[in-house]
């Protein structure tokens, strides 16, 4: 037995609502409060009668009632006016501090076995999903309601950070957003050092010398660790010159060039690549994240990351090492991917934060707007049955996955909720 599962049992109120107290006196429950996630009793503003008297405060929830003591509630005021202790067994009686005792209410014996032998279904499976061979039962109506409550607790997940880096840099939000869009444009094998990359040299830095591609360069691949070598080529060596007097210029420290990966990987996506791409992006766009705030439609964002790399760039992959002169925009895909995890949720933490309700809106379209991401999740959650066309729906499952069917919080899922209720055969 689990707290958990009778937290869940006393929520729905899946056992005999005929039930006495201890005291042998009759109990009616008539709301069950509201589940509380903080240090406090379990449930807070519940109603329930006891004989002919409505009583109105918070309820705790233990297996044993011992455990009021083992968790020295005796010692917490929080707990003193609990108004039922609701336990599976009751092996100790519990007052308060003036000596009354607490009601409780032991659930021993009041819910059907099946209910349970459910639930430790789910906590045993060892499927991709505890769920796996059940979840279409659930329905379409609970399973997407299920994903746009997800959907947007995957956002406010994301705001959690961005909140925590937007007052370090003094509400700046144009800093942060470049900040939050360097790391996304390393994607996740380069997410760190392109991070810290962006941390070292301030968009002021930059900003002053915008205009010139070849100095944004140099204090971009300077800043990332990649002119510390004395000898090179041509572009090189004029990148070099360029940095060592912004290095003084500004007293910028570079990153650790061997934080850089580059194994594995498609030459398109080397990280020398992608901070090309980044400079030209900064070289071509003032206060990109005002602009973005000023796009109302989709398809008016794609143009503003329509970038590629400089000349060099064309035929190289790595300093030093020429190749066939090729194309290298940033991808379609590449796009996408930066428009889901920065955009949109830079979209939404301002609407949030300046309680704008038409950018949180607009977050939400621009990501059903977005086709589904392609990975091993989401193409198993398509095995599943379930829609991945779009962003919309991809993120919420991610999330699903993620936060809940990989730590098997099934009793705080209503698919879950839903299917212990059904019969599973």
């Amino acid at each position: 037995m689990t707290e958990e599962f009778l937290h869940y049992i006393w929520k729905f109120k899946l056992f005999d609502i005929d039930s006495r107290l201890i005291s042998g006196e009759d109990i009616q429950i008539i709301e069950s409060g509201t589940h509380n996630f903080d240090s406090g009793p379990d449930f807070l503003n519940s109603r329930i009668k006891i004989g002919d008297t409505i009583w109105a405060g918070n309820v705790e929830i233990h297996i044993r009632s011992s455990d009021w003591f083992t968790h020295r509630h005796q010692d917490d005021e929080a707990y003193d006016n609990v108004i039922l202790h609701v336990v599976y067994v009751d092996d100790k009686p519990v007052k308060r501090k003036n000596g009354e005792f607490i009601p409780t209410l032991e659930l021993n014996g009041k819910f059907e076995d099946a209910l349970y032998n459910r639930y430790q279904y789910f906590l045993s499976s060892r499927q991709w999903i505890p769920c796996e061979k059940f979840i279409q039962r659930a329905g379409r109506f609970i399973i997407n309601n299920q994903l746009d409550r997800l959907l947007v607790e995957r956002l406010e997940d994301k705001s959690t950070v961005i909140r925590e880096r937007l007052q370090f840099n003094g509400n700046n939000w144009e800093q942060t957003f470049y900040e939050f869009l360097a790391r996304n444009f390393g994607f996740k094998v380069n997410a760190v050092p392109f991070e810290m990359t962006a941390k070292s040299l301030t968009l002021t830095y930059l900003g002053k010398h915008k205009n010139n591609l070849l100095q944004i360069e140099a204090m971009l691949f300077g800043q990332a660790g990649f002119l510390e070598e004395d000898d090179g080529d041509e572009y090189y060596m004029k990148l070099r010159k360029e940095y060592l007097f912004l290095k003084k210029k500004f007293g910028l420290i570079p990153i650790d060039r061997h934080l850089w990966r580059f194994m594995r990987m498609r030459p398109s996506n080397f990280p020398t690549i992608r901070l090309s791409q980044f400079a030209n992006l900064i070289h071509q766009s003032s206060h990109l994240f005002s602009k973005l705030l000023e796009t109302e439609k989709f398809p008016d964002l794609i143009p503003l990351f329509d970038v590629s790399v400089s000349t060099y760039w064309e035929t190289h992959y790595s300093f030093g090492q020429e190749s066939v002169k090729r194309s290298k925009n940033l991808g379609k895909t590449a796009v996408h991917l930066i428009m889901i995890n920065t955009v949109v949720p830079f979209l939404f933490i301002y609407g949030r934060v300046k309680s704008e309700q038409k950018y949180i809106d607009r977050a939400l379209i621009f990501l059903d707007q977005l086709p589904g991401e392609n990975n091993a999740i989401i193409r198993h959650w398509e095995e599943l049955g379930m829609s991945t066309r779009t962003a919309y729906s991809t993120q919420a499952l991610l999330q699903l996955k993620n936060i809940y069917c990989n730590r098997k919080r099934c009793l705080q899922c209503s698919i879950g909720n839903e299917l212990l209720k059904e019969t599973i055969g």
